[in-house]
């Protein structure tokens, strides 16, 4: 280590007499230094929300996710419908083989509301 041999005694006593005096700036400057800050200061704008012009449909696609997921959805339920609609033999056997086979006794037929039932439900 270096060891220093000079004397700050004399820096000393300026750094106290400088603690010991206290200058307090004049408010004549006080006041220019506030006008200053205050013309150079920006003007607060007020913020006013964005009115939605958006159509329903486009502001509904927009919850969904955009047009990937409706794209997603629409996807999802033509295929569901045309499955359940057609209602192809292979399904059967599907679902068969997991055990799932119903023995209702009914055909797919049977299952669609027709007048018939209508009418025998007022005459009965």
């Amino acid at each position: 280590m270096v060891k220093h041999t000079e004397d700050h005694s004399h820096l000393d006593l300026l750094f106290q007499e400088a603690r010991e005096t206290s200058i307090e700036p004049s408010s004549d400057l006080l006041a220019r230094v506030l006008d200053d800050g205050l013309a150079h200061m920006p003007v607060a704008e007020v913020a006013v929300a964005p009115v939605s012009r958006a159509p329903a449909w486009r502001r509904f696609l927009s919850a969904l996710g955009g047009w990937p997921a409706a794209a997603g959805l629409v996807t999802a339920a033509v295929t569901g419908v045309s499955i359940g609609y057609a209602a192809p033999g292979p399904v059967g056997n599907v679902t068969s083989g997991f055990g799932l086979e119903i023995g209702t006794g009914y055909d797919v037929v049977d299952l669609i509301p027709s007048m018939d039932g209508f009418y025998a439900e007022v005459e009965g």
